[in-house]
This record gives structure tokens, sequence and C-alpha cells, in this order.
């Protein structure tokens, strides 16, 4: 930006830009070169800016729900001053938001003002203050600007109030870092009981039975099974009460039994003819 440090107001409608006053505090709290100042443009300081206290300048109107952001950006270059800075990369940014409460008055030696704080250069580097909220990190999208690049003349970031340049020696690239693979732990061996040797890794199959060739003997001989006998009687049937029984067809009916009782009633008769038979004879004769 051109003129005083600006801010510009993080709201639309009837906020109107702003002026930023700064000043450098060391760690104790002190001021660090010149007091409050409001000078803007390229304004290069001449001390790192550790720590960066903002507020908005006196006698100024600010709007109700008004409010104006700043930033302070560290980037890392490849040289001492901006025009032999290269190609810039950012490093570490932070932002505050001024309102009304922040403007400058008569009872300023019991406020308490906002702070900016970045990293510390450890090598070429650059740090801007500026009055927007934008990170210029050479990244698409909302909320990212160009970075800054010299010699194509690229001077971000936009609405600067201040920066320094300095340096005293080139930025070594960081070497990325190997992700760290957990060494895995051998299983423990199992403790046999008895205190015995661990068995082998590759256990022995059981041993198959081999059946013997020559049979066992013995000294005494079952003897041949004998052919069962016919039984001599054979139970007769018991005829029923009140039916004769059906007649059976087929190798299971007693034909044998019936065919010998006829033979033995023939024999009782022909006996029993003859015996009567003397007996007329002999009472005739």
């Amino acid at each position: 930006m051109l003129g005083a440090g600006t801010a510009y107001a993080g709201t639309d409608g009837a906020c109107q830009s702003a002026t930023v006053q700064y000043r450098i505090v060391g760690a104790d709290g002190n001021v660090v070169g010149a007091d409050w100042t409001s000078q803007g443009g390229f304004h290069a300081w001449d001390t790192v800016p550790g720590t960066v206290e903002v507020r908005l300048a006196p006698h100024q109107s600010v709007g109700e729900g008004c409010t104006y952001p700043v930033s302070l950006a560290e980037y890392t270059t490849e040289g001492p001053n901006w025009f032999v800075s290269g190609h810039q990369t950012l490093v570490d940014k932070t932002t505050v938001r001024l309102t009304a409460a922040d403007v400058a008055g008569s009872d300023d030696a019991k406020h308490t003002w906002q702070k900016l704080i970045v990293q510390p250069p450890t090598c070429y580097g650059q740090i801007d203050l500026y009055g927007d909220d934008v990170s210029y990190d050479g990244k698409e999208g909302d909320g990212h600007g160009p970075a800054p690049y010299e010699p194509d003349n690229i001077v971000t970031p936009y609405h600067l109030i201040a920066a320094w340049n300095g340096g005293d020696k080139p930025c070594a690239p960081e070497a990325p870092e190997s992700p760290s693979q957990p060494t895995p732990s051998a299983p423990a061996t199992p403790t046999q009981p008895g205190g015995g040797a661990p068995p082998s890794s590759s256990p022995t199959p059981p041993e198959t039975p081999q059946p013997s060739t020559t049979p066992p003997t013995t000294s005494k001989v079952p003897p041949a099974p004998s052919t069962p006998s016919t039984p001599s009687d054979s139970p007769e049937p018991s005829p029923s009460g009140s039916k004769p029984p059906l007649a059976e067809t087929g190798t299971s009916a007693p034909v044998g039994l019936i065919a010998g009782c006829a033979a033995v009633v023939v024999a009782l008769g022909a006996g029993f003819t003859f015996t009567a038979g003397r007996a007329r004879r002999s009472r005739r004769g």
C-alpha cells in the first residue's frame, strides 16, 4: 500500500479503511527502535521484528462492527535483501483484528495493545507487516495470494505497511523425513515343562503300525462245529376249539404228520378186524 500504514475493513458497508500504528518491542516489553509510527509503504526495519504491537491511530471514527485485519508474515529467501531475495517461501504468519477498542487515546499508558509474533529467522529471510489477512504463499483459492518474488517484481503482500530483509547464511533445503518403521520383535520361545529342549521345528509323523506276518498260534484247537440234530419229537399242533384251522399251502404245511396219523388209524382198524374175525371162528367150532 502507499502512504501511511493502512488496514482495510474486514466487513462491507459503511466501514472505511483505517490508519495503523505499530512498534517493535523486545522480550522484556521495552520498545526497540522508534516508538509508535504510521509510516507506511516499504518502510525498512533495521532490527528483526520479533514482536510487533499494533493499534489504530488516534482521532479516527470507527463504526460499530468494523474490524481491521493486520498480519505479520515470515519468509525464507535466497538473499539478504529484496533485490536478491529470489524465491520466497512462507514460514510463519499471524493475524489480529483491530476494532474501535484499539483506537489510541488519552489513557494509552493503561492500555494493552494487540501483539503479532512470528518465528525468528535462522537464515536469509523477509518479514512483512501488512493490512489484510491473506496468506501470500503462492497457493490457489480464497485466502491465498502470490508469493513475493524478485527479479519478476511480484511485490506482495498487498497493503504493505513495513518490512525487514536480512540474514547471514543461505537457507538449506529441508530433507524430507522418512517415516520410521517399527522393528518387529521376535516371538518368545515357549518354555518346555521339566526344562526339556524345545521340540524340533518339523514334527516327526507317528509311525504306522505294521501288521504281523505270522498269525499267533495256540495249543488248543477249538472243535469243529457239529451239525445240529433234528429233534425226534415235533410238537403236535393244538387243535382249536372253535373253528378248524385253515389249510396251508407251500412247504410249511404239516403234510407228513397228517399222513403218518392216517396210516396209524388204518393199521389199528385192520388189527381190530382181524381179531374180531378170529373170535367168531372160535365160537363156531
